[in-house]
């Protein structure tokens, strides 16, 4: 069967080949299929009695979706241990806990893949700068946000600093003081008048 989801499941079977463990963990779930969903891509996989990954077909209703905003996937395949932040998992809790502590092993298949295609030291190193680059919108987002914060407080001097926040504090205190204090005298030359 060929679609969208046939050569994701080629790739990752092609990583699973060679890891008991992980497919042991993922045919505890024989027979479930799930699905990652990012904008309007979707692909459903089901799961063999093997641990191993299939296309599934078009009718199939998804034990599991995985949801995925298109703009976080690079920082997810950075840094997996964020799966929680970014990945929204509606249905099967078991099988989306067993592909959360999966996605954790993701680096270490890429880093395998390319040490196969291009050698050790090499696939090492391609595998490095690989992540560094999918670390790099998060990071430009991250500089470029404090950038525009630090012009806005220091150079058009649109946010206040935090010496302007608490000057601003001490004249409202000493205002309140004053405030309380004409309150009291008007109070006295009340009582006077009378």
């Amino acid at each position: 069967m060929r679609g969208p989801a046939a050569i994701p499941a080629q790739l990752a079977n092609r990583a699973l080949a060679r890891e008991a463990s992980l497919r042991a963990r993922l045919a505890a779930h024989a027979g479930s299929s799930f699905s990652i969903v990012s904008g309007p891509a979707r692909m459903t996989f089901v799961i063999d009695a093997g641990g191993m990954l299939d296309q599934a077909a078009s009718d199939v209703v998804p034990s599991l979706v995985l949801t995925i905003r298109a703009l976080d996937i690079p920082t997810l395949l950075h840094d997996p241990a964020r799966f929680d932040e970014f990945v929204r998992a509606d249905g099967d809790a078991a099988l989306a806990a067993t592909l959360k502590e999966m996605s954790s092993t993701l680096p270490w298949f890429v880093e395998r893949m390319f040490g196969d295609a291009f050698g050790a030291i090499a696939g090492q190193r391609l595998a490095d700068a690989g992540r560094s680059l999918l670390g790099l919108p998060e990071y430009a987002a991250t500089r470029l946000g404090a950038n525009a914060g630090s012009y806005a407080r220091d150079e058009v001097r649109l946010v206040a600093s935090a010496a302007d926040i608490t000057a601003f504090g001490d004249d409202i205190r000493e205002l309140e003081s004053r405030v309380d204090a004409l309150g009291e005298r008007i109070d006295r030359i009340t009582a006077r008048v009378r």
